[in-house]
């Protein structure tokens, strides 16, 4: 079965070319993120969830169909009774057919409608007639049991925990997206290092080349040509260690877009954002208290609250009215048998009440106190997850400033460290500095420019965290979800 487009995402965005495993995927961040929702594995699972409580609705919402029997029956017997002075044979016979329709009710009320049909037969007492009635049964629980809210008990239920469900795939949902945001970017932040490491290996190679040329000159001593050497192979360690890095994120990526395996090399072609991003806390709390988990939890206690008002009321005698009303017939034959039925000269009605209570009532009463005791849990827990919110969102704001300002400082860093390298290089030219010097200085300018690197993709994944905990996360990237997509599942399920 074809699972149904799982969201619809309202951004324009370029259509994903299948490429060969000769050429390199380029892939924007929309197009990563379209893909992750589309295909990855854990969030298509995450939607069956709500398809399941659809069809729970569906099932209990069964209680209102109507119920429909029918019954026949037929006997003949053949018996002797021991008389004054011979025994006596008698032959009799009973047919019934019976048909009858109910009914549920708002109100917790059952309403049967029956016509039955019963012809009997004996020999002896030579009585051959038929009898039948048409009738209407009414029974109405007046105390327990009562309402619609008790009746739908089990819909509502169903109803809150499907919404719960949509709640905690909107937190997967939106897991995922951050998870494509920070996996992209550090695929992205690899690659720049790798590229840092092909430089510096170059500017190693020209060292050594020049440091050889000088010392062939007679202008260096031969050890210079070790420390050059040795300066170039940890280099070119350096880089294949940063080839194997981007390979091995390329295919936590493959993984996480369930892309196909024959697509070669990724391409991020998205550079992270260095705009500087002002939050407002007291904007930031509210959004995240609107957050799916919190909008889940909230479910979970209206949930629970419906259900302590269900118990509460199971508390309750159990006072039934019951009221009948039938039509009855009797005659020789079927026809006039009916005719008499239905000329409303036989009518019989009755209405009673019933009560019945367990002395003590200990099993409703700790149903009751149970339900209770789990509201109040989930009330508390509520209270903690949104404090744990508001500890969140400070900490993610924190992290945004920090974040933007290490940027500041990396890239200072990195303007002296290219100063430092150009003046130890002219040293080196006039024999004021060693190649070990000029190599790690050459060092310093590699970690300054990773650090820049890491500086620029640490703030981009303090964006998102705070994006995450605000529970914005999905409007910045423009999905939405979907809760049809969900019942087209249930749908298209036979």
């Amino acid at each position: 079965m074809r699972l149904p487009v799982l969201l619809a995402i309202t951004m324009l965005i370029l259509p994903v070319v299948v490429h060969s495993a000769e050429t390199p995927l380029s892939l924007t961040l929309n197009e990563a993120i379209r893909m992750a929702v589309e295909k990855n594995l854990d969030v298509r699972a995450e939607l069956y969830n709500s398809a399941q409580f659809e069809a729970d609705i569906n099932r209990n919402r069964a209680i209102y169909n109507p119920l429909f029997t029918a019954q026949t029956n037929y006997s003949d017997s053949t018996t002797r009774t021991a008389g004054t002075s011979t025994p006596v044979s008698t032959v009799a016979s009973a047919f019934q057919l019976n048909a009858g329709l109910s009914q549920l009710l708002w109100t917790g009320a059952t309403a049967t409608a029956g016509f039955t049909n019963v012809h009997n037969k004996n020999d002896k007492l030579t009585y051959d007639y038929w009898q039948s009635s048409l009738g209407v049964t009414l029974t109405q629980p007046l105390l327990k049991g009562l309402g619609r809210e008790a009746t739908e008990v089990n819909i509502n239920v169903s109803r809150l925990s499907k919404d719960a469900s949509l709640e905690r795939f909107n937190s997967r949902l939106m897991s995922t997206v951050a998870q494509v945001r920070t996996e992209y970017y550090k695929l992205h932040s690899l690659r720049e290092e790798r590229d840092v490491k092909k430089v510096s290996l170059e500017l190693a190679k020209k060292i050594l080349s020049d440091t050889q040329a000088r010392v062939k000159a007679g202008v260096l001593p031969a050890m210079e040509v070790l420390n050059a050497e040795f300066g170039a192979v940890t280099r070119e360690k350096e880089l294949i260690d940063a080839e194997r890095a981007v390979s091995d994120q390329s295919d936590v990526l493959h993984l996480l877009l369930q892309l196909d395996p024959g697509v070669g090399s990724m391409q991020t072609v998205d550079q992270p954002s260095r705009e500087r991003f002002d939050a407002i806390e007291s904007e930031a709390i509210q959004k995240a208290l609107n957050r799916p988990d919190v909008r889940e939890q909230k479910r979970n206690l209206e949930l629970n609250e419906l259900q302590t008002k269900y118990f509460k009321q199971k508390t309750r005698p159990e006072l039934t009215l019951t009221a009948s009303a039938q039509l009855t017939g009797l005659d020789t034959t079927y026809q006039r048998n009916l005719d008499r039925a239905f000329s409303f000269d036989y009518p019989v009605w009755s209405i009673g009440l019933n009560l019945s209570y367990p002395l003590g009532n200990d099993a409703a009463e700790n149903e009751y106190r149970k339900s209770r005791l789990k509201t109040e849990q989930i009330s508390l827990q509520l209270r903690s997850l949104e404090e744990n919110t508001t500890k969140e969102v400070k900490a993610a704001i924190r992290g945004v400033v920090v974040g933007f300002k290490q940027i500041e400082v990396a890239d200072r860093g990195k303007v002296f460290a290219e100063e430092r390298l150009r003046a130890f290089i002219r040293k080196n030219e006039v024999g004021l500095a060693t190649t070990k010097d000029v190599l790690d200085v050459e060092n310093d300018l590699a970690v300054s420019k990773s650090n820049q690197i890491k500086a620029v993709v640490g703030y981009a994944n303090a964006l998102t965290i705070y994006w995450q905990v605000t529970g914005e996360l999905l409007d910045r990237e423009r999905v939405r979800v979907v809760e049809a997509e969900a019942d087209k599942l249930y749908s298209a399920t036979h």
